[in-house]
């Protein structure tokens, strides 16, 4: 078998090249690759389907058994007289196939054909952690830019309480211009409560993802490659999405399980050699003076058998007819993998370009509403805007900015989506370096030919770190301003 080289050029190797620091996206990926529970039980789930290649040629190789007894006759009926006191026995056979109908060699496809789709769909795990890794990545930076904004919103609007308080002390404003100040004040700090809890939850779903906290996590770098159009995005989705590719591998075998069907029907040839040694102890013929019994006995013999099966109840049509039951399962299940691949890409696309767009537009918003704001504060200084003219103008400007910094996050998200919907966005596409990468070709390779029963591996150690040790994530701010009570 072959593995595709898995490549996206030099662009894409730039995508997570940055300095290695902590924080960066490149280390968060690295270090879910490395320590990624779901990722590694995938990798032992497929090291689990490459031994069935060694099961199914079991089926075709020689069987060797031995026997062996020994046996005291308490009681022996009283006209037995020459039944012996005791007798030990040892026998062996060997038994080497030679024809099967073609189950063997049918079986052995399929189950290679199977190691091939597991293999696709580890790749299309690695893409699924991945995607997720990035996704968590930039929760925790919007969430963080979020906290930001709103705690300096609070600051702004505490400002603005305390100056509009002066301002009623003195006549200049009403009892209700404070209120409304006051009310948005409160509204913004239950906001400001909530976006925390969101922080707190993105960053424990990084440590879940990734293993351990998150710092001050690095702005991610750009994701080149991205396609022109969402034709150009399916065509390639098509060709190297992983999961299509298992399903069609899935498709294969389930034709190689109706060829092992049909063999049930077919002759069985195979060769043999037997032996046996009985061993009396001197106790046969005991019972008869005079006489002498010969105390050993020892038989062999070779052959060649074959069997023809004539009528089994029905039994092979039942199981070719299962068989082919499930390969057309595998088709239409083949299919339902594609529709949702195209699916998949398409939604990828448009969610990446029109995150680009709302981006666009919210920095013009931004823009605007920075400016608005300036000129509603100038106005009210002269008296033609009303602190609600103030307080409005300052919530535009705070929605616009946490609208730009989701779009931002989402772009990056759906960017992402794309590539791993592409079947580019694995380990080997985005070159990670943090140790050798995980070929799950080496262990097939290893595992193919082994044939002696005793030719086991050590017990398994959990290879994924676990996050008991962590400590409970925060969400600190600046300590929010203390008013001086008024009366």
């Amino acid at each position: 078998m072959t593995r595709r080289s898995l490549f996206l050029g030099t662009a894409i190797v730039a995508l997570l090249s940055a300095p290695v620091q902590a924080d960066t996206l490149r280390d968060a990926l690295e270090s879910a690759y490395q320590t990624n529970p779901t990722l590694s039980g995938a990798r032992a789930a497929q090291q689990a389907t490459d031994e069935s290649v060694a099961i199914a040629k079991a089926d075709g190789r020689p069987s060797a058994t031995t026997d062996f007894g020994f046996q005291e006759n308490f009681l022996r009926s009283a006209n037995s007289f020459t039944a012996p006191l005791r007798q030990s026995t040892a026998g062996g056979s060997i038994d080497v196939p030679i024809y099967s109908g073609g189950a063997v060699k049918n079986a052995i496809r399929a189950a290679r054909t199977r190691v091939e789709a597991g293999q696709y769909d580890l790749r299309a795990t690695e893409a699924s952690v991945f995607a997720n890794v990035v996704a968590t990545y930039m929760d925790v930076i919007r969430d963080s830019a979020i906290v930001k904004l709103n705690r300096a919103n609070v600051g702004v609007l505490s400002v603005n309480l305390d100056a509009t308080s002066d301002r009623f002390e003195i006549g200049d404003l009403t009892r209700t211009d404070v209120a409304q100040s006051e009310s948005r004040l409160e509204i913004a700090k239950s906001d400001l409560e909530t976006v925390r809890a969101s922080l707190i939850r993105s960053k424990e779903n990084y440590i879940a993802l990734v293993g351990h906290e998150p710092g001050d996590l690095e702005p991610p770098p750009p994701l080149p490659n991205l396609p022109e159009t969402p034709d150009q995005a399916v065509d390639i989705a098509l060709t190297y999405n992983p999961d299509l590719l298992a399903a069609k591998e899935r498709s294969d075998a389930a034709e190689f399980d109706i060829k092992t069907a049909r063999s049930a029907n077919k002759p069985r040839v195979s060769t043999y050699a037997e032996g046996r040694y009985l061993n009396f102890h001197g106790t046969l013929g005991g019972n008869i003076p005079g006489t002498t019994f010969i105390q050993e006995q020892s038989t062999a013999q070779v052959g060649i058998r074959a069997t023809m099966p004539i009528y089994q109840g029905g039994r092979p049509a039942a199981q070719i007819r299962q068989a082919q039951a499930r390969s057309g399962q595998a088709y239409e299940q083949q299919i339902a993998v594609e529709r949702d691949v195209i699916s998949q890409t398409r939604a990828a696309y448009s969610s990446w370009r029109a995150s680009e767009q709302v981006i666009q537009s919210s920095e013009r918003a931004v823009a605007a509403a920075s400016l608005s704001l300036e000129g509603v504060r100038a106005e009210n200084s002269v008296g033609n805007r009303t602190i609600l003219d103030i307080l409005n103008a300052e919530q535009e400007l705070l929605n616009a900015q946490v609208q730009l910094v989701t779009a931002r996050r989402n772009s990056y998200v759906a960017g992402f989506s794309l590539l791993a919907a592409m079947g580019r966005a694995e380990a080997r596409d985005l070159g990670l370096e943090g140790g050798p990468l995980y070929d799950p070709e080496v262990n097939y390779e290893r595992v193919d030919d082994m044939f002696y029963d005793y030719q086991s591996d050590p017990n398994p150690e959990p290879q994924a770190t676990r996050t008991v040790d962590t400590q409970a994530q925060k969400a600190e701010i600046d300590p929010l301003p203390v008013r001086p009570s008024r009366r």
